[in-house]
């Protein structure tokens, strides 16, 4: 849905996530991580990277807040166009433990 009218009045959903590092995860299992943005109904994940193992012992949350770990395996891949109903939820990161 890209806008609804109630009472003569638009509402639009905020997509505030353009260029912010985040967690992405994705149906059939796929975890990727990169900054994200929009293009209409499509997330765009540039600098991605496909989160092959987490190496966490406190999950995605804890790759979110501190970043790879020395057991994290990742997996680069070319920047991936998604449709937003592919999206299971979208975790925000630290961009400054991701950029390497």
């Amino acid at each position: 849905m890209h806008s609804v009218v109630i009472d003569n009045v638009e509402y639009k959903p905020v997509r505030d996530l353009n260029g912010k590092w985040s967690i992405v995860v994705l149906d059939r299992g796929f975890v990727v991580v990169g900054t994200v943005s929009y293009d209409g109904s499509y997330i765009i994940i540039e600098k991605c990277q496909n989160i092959r193992r987490w190496g966490t012992t406190r999950g995605l949350g804890q790759l979110a807040s501190e970043g790879p770990t020395a057991d994290t395996e990742l997996d680069p891949q070319p920047s991936t166009k998604v449709h937003e109903l592919q999206v299971v939820q979208i975790i925000d990161c630290d961009g400054d433990k991701w950029i390497q």
